[in-house]
């Protein structure tokens, strides 16, 4: 049972999760893992909590 999880910047709408679910899960069953066993967990970080180059994501301009 494959678990992937994704760290990103908040700001995504739930429609746009569902899509990247349904698009990941889809290339899964392609190499034979069933549907059912695919596992996405979103996490959704503030760009406060995020750094880039010893810059705070919410300090890039």
């Amino acid at each position: 049972m494959p678990v992937i999880f994704i760290d990103m910047w908040q700001g995504r709408t739930s429609a746009q999760k569902s899509q990247l679910a349904m698009g990941i899960t889809a290339e899964f069953v392609k190499i034979g893992i069933p549907r059912n066993q695919v596992h996405i967990i979103f996490k959704d970080n503030d760009k406060s909590n995020w750094a880039i180059g010893g810059k705070l994501a919410s300090e890039k301009q």
